[in-house]
């Protein structure tokens, strides 16, 4: 077996194995990996370099919101950079290359920028080559001089001038009932609604439907969480009345209930079929919409949370129960809420050593101790993370006792040998198109996150998308989002029965830890915590004005893991609580 596969587990096909390189190495991984996961199971730690430090990075996430692994494919002459590595489906013939390095990924010479320290902070740009002059370099013109150079050395991938001989389509749609999402909330919401006959269309960005049931490890009426979402799908995919949009990303919300979406069709094999084309635009007009759109976690920010093994801890738990990959061999925890607990048993399940859990919370439930207990894991509650160890791989990390009620750090560090980090700082809802739908999002401070607004279209919300962080509680506003879209009467049925983790939803409020070292909040473009309290001093108070002096939650990745813990910290710094903000 390979240096991080399971023995058994995950939902690839380990019958086939599929060839691939990145980098210029050959690798092999299996039907149904992704880039990132093919690579992580062959103990592959470092990924990418930051924008601006060119720091070592490894992956953060399993899914779209990746802001570390961007990688470059390459067909032929073609080139298309800066796709997360969480989004490449490998496939025979795959090429990919690293982005932001020279000469190699192991050892890039830019690196140096590191040590650049408060030089290089936000805004030195415009402070250090606006205005000087320098003989007959006046003004501007030092900064038009200096802007070549710059520009070679940051940067993400690069676009490439080849002509692309794909082919490109464009559909326009009309629907009773657009489902955007497919985890339990979206199913039911689909089923609900076809089941009204309603005409219903259902996308979601993953090549497989299910969301979190492919990973969970739930049981839902009594069958593994996976199988019943595989099983809704089939039915789902027998009706007429269904339309099932695999690989879909509905990016836009607009006036009138029309929805932008794009269809990857043939990115995920080496040679499309015959007239087939490789992206397909979608135009949908529907009378309703059913917005399941999940939830992104958030990391905690202290120092060193951006080294090679520091993930997230529903990634790490998405990489073991879906793809069959261990992140580490010694794992260690860092939370600030209960959904941590149920990664660290399905990690030892599936036969890494969970070491450590540090919980920012000096007073943690039962259920959580015995889950800790479960995965044979010490708990270190009222301790926080203070640094961590190691170069382009973690190698272990220093926990203090923390007051949750100051933020003080008290008594001496300790040590903790690990391999791999995973944290947790809490759930911020997908909401972005209810947004853009044309609304303001309402702060929650039970759950510490940004709740979707009252619609101002025809849309119903259902799931995380609402707040409700349990796969019961999806389950229930899915069938009533489905049916009051499709203009049904919602009547006493019976659900179907979930067995799950308990677990509190709401997360302590803390966000940053603060001790010494580069605490990251923006790991696309290096934006530190106390960049954002650079910002602070200089008058940039306003969100705006933070975003543009800093570029936090400006890179690809638009801010879904960084933007909630960077309002956190403008708000301590104003004084202010973040809705102010």
């Amino acid at each position: 077996m390979s240096p991080r596969r399971a023995d058994t587990g995950g939902r690839i096909d380990r019958l086939k194995t599929i060839r691939f390189t990145f980098d210029g190495t050959a690798y092999t991984g299996h039907a149904g990996d992704t880039l990132a996961s093919a690579l992580l199971a062959k103990g592959v730690t470092l990924y990418g370099r930051s924008f601006k430090y060119h720091r070592p990075r490894g992956l953060l996430t399993a899914g779209v919101e990746e802001p570390n692994a961007l990688v470059t494919v390459l067909k032929g002459e073609v080139r298309e950079p800066n796709i997360p590595a969480t989004m490449v489906e490998i496939h025979d013939g795959l090429v990919a290359i690293s982005q932001n390095r020279f000469p190699s990924l192991a050892w890039d010479i830019n690196a140096v920028n590191q040590l650049g320290g408060k030089i290089l902070s936000a805004g030195f740009y415009y402070k250090t080559f606006m205005g000087p002059v320098f003989g007959p370099l006046k003004g501007t013109r030092f900064w038009m001089f200096c802007e070549h150079f710059f520009r070679r050395a940051a940067g993400l991938g690069s676009a490439g001038s080849a002509k692309d001989p794909a082919r490109y389509e464009r559909m326009n749609a009309f629907c009773d009932v657009l489902v955007v999402g497919s985890g339990p909330a979206g199913l039911m919401a689909t089923k609900a609604a076809a089941d009204q006959g309603a005409r219903v269309m259902l996308a979601d960005l993953e090549p497989h439907f299910g969301g979190s049931a492919n990973w969970s490890e739930e049981t839902i009426d009594g069958a593994p969480a996976a199988d019943w979402a595989r099983r809704t799908v089939a039915q789902l995919a027998g009706r007429d009345n269904v339309r099932l949009l695999p690989r879909t990303t509905v990016w836009g919300y607009y006036d009138n209930n029309t929805l932008a979406a794009l269809e990857r069709v043939s990115d995920h094999k080496e040679h499309p079929g015959k007239g087939e084309p490789r992206h397909r635009y979608w135009a949908i007009r529907a009378k309703s919409v059913v917005l399941a759109t999940g939830a992104f976690e958030r990391p905690l920010i202290f120092p060193g949370n951006d080294r090679p093994g520091v993930m997230l801890a529903h990634a790490a738990e998405r990489y073991a129960n879906e793809f069959g990959v261990l992140p580490g061999e010694r794992i260690a925890l860092f939370t600030n809420n209960d959904s941590a607990y149920r990664a660290a048993v399905a990690l030892k399940k599936a036969g890494a050593a969970v070491v450590a859990i540090a919980d920012v919370r000096p007073e943690l439930s039962p259920e959580m101790r015995k889950l800790a207990a479960e995965a044979e894991a010490e708990i270190f509650a009222g301790h926080a993370v203070v640094a961590t160890e190691g170069g382009k791989a973690l190698s272990g990390l220093k926990l203090q006792r923390f007051d949750m009620a100051n933020g003080a750090l008290i008594g001496d560090a300790r040590s903790i040998h690990a391999d791999c980090l995973l944290m947790s700082g809490g759930w911020s809802p997908t909401i972005h198109l209810a947004s853009q739908a044309g609304a303001k999002a309402e702060w929650n401070a039970a759950r510490q996150a940004f709740l979707p607004p009252e619609p101002t279209q025809s849309w119903i919300g259902a799931g995380a998308f609402t707040g409700s962080f349990s796969t019961a509680e999806a389950i229930a506003e899915g069938r009533a989002a489905g049916l009051a879209a499709a203009g049904g009467q919602s009547t006493p049925s019976m659900l179907p029965t979930v067995e799950a983790v308990p677990g509190d939803p709401d997360p302590a409020p803390v966000f940053e830890i603060r001790a010494k070292g580069k605490s990251f909040v923006d790991f696309q473009h290096d934006v530190t915590a106390e960049d954002v309290r650079l910002a602070h001093r200089e008058g940039f108070v306003s969100v705006e004005h933070l975003k543009r002096y800093t570029t936090l939650g400006m890179a690809t990745d638009q801010g879904k893991s960084s933007n909630v813990p960077g309002l956190a910290i403008m708000a301590e710094a104003l004084g202010k609580p973040i809705p102010e903000v």
